[in-house]
């Protein structure tokens, strides 16, 4: 549990007044010593049940709200408060410490379990009061957690000496927050989903309320009642559980027009796919991809206009677009020898593999003999790699994060300029310049700040709208006529107008984007939140 060294040491300094140090030679009990390691476990278990309540919200929020950095900071930073508010109000809990922690744990357990799930349909049916919510659950199950450790330490005093106390208890609590902040990203959300998580949390919440009414089944007054209470705590938590998956698709698919006919938690993100008729929609993390109506539009600006004028490229490399589509327009010129595509999540790349209606939108162009597929960061990727390529394609999600936004950064653009061999060519999907002018120049500007010369230009994709692309290479770029043959939406006549930008999305000054700060993330949210207003 996060920061709970201060709550321990200052209930520790309260305790100590009344604990009555035991003589050194003093022989513990064999029942009060199995009680004893009963207690710490159950500190254990009760530390990773806090931080998991903890990373549920945070990841939920970012998810639904997206810039993970203000959601994660302002979730904990929320939740610590209330722990410690919690503790302070421990002070007040001077009777039947045993019931008091038992009823704690069931509160607990019914609010962080049911959080995740809570939140989720909340969002999806009435997205208004959703931020004021997340932060009710957040302080409420941070008070309750923030009265746990306090109370296991008011118990545990009359078996343990003060130092004993302290650093038993101290050291129970953040193996648990070690467990839960590996298991988290590596299985639980990955494997388990946000509800899930936190409906299993729940549930081991109200195990220790029931192992603490086995241990002092003897001290209980109404142990009866609070047997029927926790019974019933884990039934609904039960219930929840088994039921999870046709909730969340329930809830989920009111935040989609279309039938869900895919979806999948990864350890990067949510991927859904919908179908209308016979238009599929791919989602990650909430925000549409493409659109089978018109993602040929997108494609064919994003592939044709480069590498229509290399007819020498022979090596391609693909940065995201594990969808394939970039990989199938490239496929269409035989000169090209090879492509590699590298996109971090392998369940994209698998999905649009596999799926039949997928691999048919893509043309199976993920297993044709001349595409290689890695699955890994691309940034590290590009600093391992010892490779070249004639033609570089970034389509990476729009930068609606920190995460994302590194990817384009200056950093990250002299790695690609690395790669690039002599008169080669990069091509960069840069988000809207009719709805975030900022953001789209932000891109130029930070391409142009590595050294490159940069072709602005922008195509209409009607699920899109206006969308912004640019061509960077170490010499100016002349459009070349692309082949009528490969095309269904670009034509030779139309290529050089895509190049012009009339007055409402005309070149801006903004900040180059850097690591150091991020101002790209920062115009993106900005001018994407005046539009979805």
């Amino acid at each position: 549990m996060l920061f709970s060294q201060k709550q321990g040491l200052a209930w520790a300094r309260i305790s100590s007044l009344a604990v009555r140090r035991r003589p050194a030679n003093a022989k513990t009990p064999v029942a009060s010593r199995s009680m004893r390691h009963a207690l710490l476990f159950s500190v254990f278990v009760i530390a990773s049940c806090g931080l998991a309540y903890e990373l549920v919200a945070g990841a939920l929020s970012s998810y639904l709200l997206g810039d993970s950095v203000t959601q994660f900071s302002t979730v904990i930073g929320t939740y610590l408060f209330a722990m410690g508010a919690g503790s302070w109000l421990s002070r007040y809990v001077t009777r039947d410490l045993v019931g008091a922690f038992v009823r704690i744990e069931l509160l607990v357990g019914l609010l962080g379990g049911f959080s995740a799930l809570g939140l989720f349909v909340v969002f999806t049916w009435l997205a208004a009061p959703f931020k004021l919510l997340l932060y009710l659950a957040v302080f409420g199950v941070g008070v309750l957690v923030g009265l746990e450790i306090p109370l296991v330490m008011r118990i545990l005093k009359r078996e343990l000496a003060f130092r004993d106390l302290v650093s038993q208890v101290l050291t129970f609590d953040y193996l648990g927050a070690l467990a839960v902040s590996l298991l988290f990203p590596l299985a639980l959300a990955p494997h388990l989903g946000l509800v899930r998580t936190g409906l299993l949390f729940g549930l081991l919440n109200v195990a220790v309320a029931l192992w603490a009414l086995h241990l002092f089944r003897d001290q209980l007054p109404g142990r009866r009642w609070l047997a029927v209470q926790s019974w019933g705590a884990a039934a609904l938590l039960a219930g929840g559980l088994a039921g999870a998956g046709e909730l969340t698709t329930l809830a989920e698919g009111q935040l989609y027009a279309d039938q869900i006919v895919h979806a999948e938690t990864t350890p990067y993100q949510r991927i859904v796919v919908t179908r209308w008729r016979d238009d599929l929609r791919l989602f990650l993390n909430g925000n549409l991809q493409f659109s089978a109506h018109d993602e040929y539009r997108y494609h064919e600006a994003l592939v044709h206009p480069g590498l229509a004028a290399l007819p020498a490229a022979r090596r391609v490399l693909v940065l995201g677009g594990g969808d394939g589509l970039a990989v199938r327009e490239i496929l269409k010129y035989p000169g090209v020898e090879s492509v590699t595509l590298v996109d971090l999540d392998p369940a994209m790349t698998r999905l649009f593999s596999t799926a039949p209606a997928l691999v048919a939108l893509n043309g199976g162009a993920l297993a044709a003999p001349r595409v290689r597929i890695v699955n890994a960061d691309a940034a590290r990727w590009l600093e391992d790699s010892r490779e070249h390529f004639d033609f570089i394609v970034v389509d990476f999600p729009d930068p609606n994060n920190f995460a994302l936004g590194k990817l384009y950064t200056s950093a990250f653009y002299r790695l690609l300029e690395k790669r690039l061999s002599a008169n080669g060519l990069i091509v960069v999907q840069a988000t809207s310049p009719f709805y975030a002018r900022q953001s789209f120049w932000c891109v130029v500007a930070t391409l142009e700040d590595v050294g490159l010369r940069t072709a602005p230009y922008h195509a209409l994709v009607p699920s899109f709208g206006e969308w912004g692309f640019i061509l960077a290479g170490r010499r100016e770029f002349a459009p070349v006529a692309v082949d009528p043959a490969k095309t269904r939406f670009l034509t030779p006549d139309m290529l050089p107008g895509l190049f012009a930008f009339p007055a409402d999305m005309g070149r801006l000054e903004v900040e180059v984007n850097r690591l150091n700060n991020q101002a790209l993330v920062r115009y993106f949210e900005t001018e994407w939140r005046r539009v979805t207003r």
